[in-house]
């Protein structure tokens, strides 16, 4: 039975297309899915915004030609998911059937030997005479990697929004690199990603800088709040699903509890931007109602200033696999997972293209609406929802 193709993009619908990309460590391979089946489609973005894998996958994007990107995503993760050494089949075979797989034993090699082309333990010498490194794993080869893959000038060049967070280590503020008001480096890229205590911090322009998500794991409150504002549809991929069964084993119950750990704030954020914007759209309309004498008041003024013309369509494309993944499962590098998870991104952005339930008419009084395909959600389609 042939699959049906998705519905052709009206000229009509003219918004904004951008793509929010949460952190999640080895994880990201969902997220290249996802742009590949985005990039095949006539919803390509214009603004792309990440956190921690996030922004690693966002600077692939940003940093080549369309035609070359997913290339290149494929690049990164083959790259970072070769086997350092022989060490994880040995590790499999040591740690016994308690371990489960393969899974677990890449996951243990990554601690202990890192990923090439990402990060290395340092090494002993940094550990002695009552010395002790800032973090335990060096990331080096994670700017080496960028070098080679990202086009930093055409980032600079702006054909596609750039934007990445990061945290002020020493203020604790949350910082946005965005290439519509610097000029990016290697080093916004890396702050982003440098989660401690096993990243260090990264130095840029004076300050230190860590990963955006132990403040936010997803940037879509940058993209929707950025003035002036515009009108947007937003693939927002998160890594980490909130819903999930009840746990019946120990290692269920560790991944679950960082399952809902960081898919909470992305919910939270997502449902408070909805909210909000509902307010925004309808200051807008009540404002094109109120006579002139009432218009005047300093109240309709006050309450003016935050009316908004734009609607929002949030499009959530969340990894949910069928199977245990383990609390490792954001450090666990093995290249098989890695192609499931891609295809899985792929699979579920395919079938969310097909839906494409933004084309709907939208109801009155609503400024955003919020769609997940997959779990057969939609929120903010009518007053109230």
């Amino acid at each position: 039975m042939s699959i049906p193709a998705a519905p052709p993009r009206p000229p009509s619908y003219d918004k904004k297309i951008a793509l929010v990309l949460q952190g999640g460590g080895a994880l990201g391979s969902y997220q290249a899915g996802v742009y590949e089946a985005l990039s095949n489609s006539e919803y390509l973005p214009d603004w792309v915004a990440g956190i921690s894998i996030g922004a690693v996958n966002a600077a692939i994007i940003s940093g080549n030609a369309p035609e070359h990107r997913v290339a290149r995503l494929r690049e990164f993760w083959e790259r970072i998911t070769a086997p350092a050494n022989s060490w994880p089949a040995l590790f499999n075979g040591a740690l016994g059937a308690g371990w489960g797989d393969d899974r677990q034993a890449a996951a243990v090699a990554a601690m202990f030997f890192g990923q090439p082309g990402f990060f290395a333990p340092r090494p002993p010498a940094e550990w002695m005479f009552g010395h002790t490194p800032a973090s335990v794993y060096d990331t080096g080869a994670l700017k080496s990697t960028l070098e080679s893959l990202v086009d930093f000038d055409r980032i600079n060049a702006r054909e596609t929004r750039f934007s990445v967070g990061a945290v002020n280590v020493r203020s604790g503020d949350f910082s946005y690199f965005d290439n519509a008001e610097i000029a990016i480096r290697p080093e916004h890229v890396m702050a982003s990603s440098a989660l401690p205590p096993g990243f260090p911090a990264v130095e840029i322009d004076g300050e230190y800088y860590w990963d955006g998500g132990l403040v936010s794991n997803t940037p879509l409150q940058y993209v929707l709040t950025y003035l002036p504002r515009r009108s947007r549809l937003v693939f927002q991929v998160d890594l980490f699903p909130a819903r999930g069964p009840v746990p019946a084993t120990l290692a269920e119950t560790c991944e679950r509890q960082k399952d809902i750990r960081f898919s909470s704030r992305t919910r939270i954020v997502t449902d408070a931007l909805r909210h909000i914007h509902d307010v925004r759209h309808n200051i807008n309309e009540l404002w094109e109602k109120l006579p002139e004498a009432l218009r005047a008041t300093p109240e309709a003024q006050f309450l003016y200033a935050f009316g908004c013309v734009t609607t929002m369509d949030i499009v959530e494309l969340v990894d949910r696999p069928r199977d245990v993944q383990g609390y490792s499962k954001d450090y666990e590098f093995s290249r098989g997972t890695m192609e499931a998870r891609w295809v899985r991104g792929r699979a579920d952005a395919e079938a969310t293209l097909r839906a494409s339930p933004w084309l709907a008419p939208r109801q009155p009084g609503v400024g955003a609406r919020n769609f997940d395909v997959l779990a057969g959600t939609s929120q903010g389609a009518a007053m109230g929802a």
